[in-house]
C-alpha cells in the first residue's frame, strides 16, 4: 500500500528499532511507496512512510533492493554534496562517502555484505541516516 511521506522532524530524529521478519508488510508498504514516487525519490526509509524500523529501499533504475537493519561497515573517498529529501524542504549540504561496505539482512532476510558506490552508495548512505534519526 502507498503511504503518506512524514514530514513531522521530531519523529524522524527518533532513531529506529530492529526490523524483524514480522516486518515483511512494512517492507511492502515501503517498495510501493518508492514506485509511486519514482519520478522525484530514489530511496525511502520506513520512517519516512511512519514505522520506527531500520528498513530501506533503494531504487536503483533497474532493481529495488531492501536492506534490513543496514550498517555501513567500511566507507573510503569523502566529498560534499547537496541533497534534497521527500521529508524536507529544501537542499541541505553533508559530506558522504564514495565507496561504501554495508552488512544488512536482504528482502528474505538473509545475511548480506556488498559493496556499492557512486550514486547509489549516496543514496544508501541518506537512508541509513534516516534510521539512525539523522537528518541532513
Amino acid at each position: 500500500m502507498v503511504k503518506d511521506i512524514v514530514k513531522d522532524t521530531f519523529f524522524l530524529s527518533i532513531p529506529s528499532e530492529e526490523a524483524t521478519m514480522d516486518d515483511r508488510q512494512v517492507i511492502n508498504d515501503l517498495i510501493d511507496t518508492l514506485r509511486a514516487n519514482a519520478d522525484i525519490c530514489a530511496g525511502l526509509a520506513a520512517n519516512m512512510i511512519g514505522v520506527n524500523k531500520k528498513i530501506i529501499a533503494v531504487n536503483t533504475d533497474y532493481l529495488i533492493i531492501v536492506m534490513n537493519n543496514p550498517v555501513i561497515v567500511k566507507k573510503s573517498k569523502p566529498y560534499d554534496t547537496e541533497e534534497e529529501c521527500l521529508s524536507l524542504e529544501g537542499s541541505r549540504s553533508t559530506t558522504r562517502y564514495e565507496h561504501i561496505e554495508v552488512e544488512y539482512l536482504d528482502i528474505n532476510f538473509q545475511k548480506r555484505k556488498e559493496k556499492f558506490s557512486g550514486w547509489v552508495a549516496e543514496i544508501i548512505q541518506h537512508e541509513i541516516d534516516h534510521c539512525n534519526g539523522i537528518l541532513i
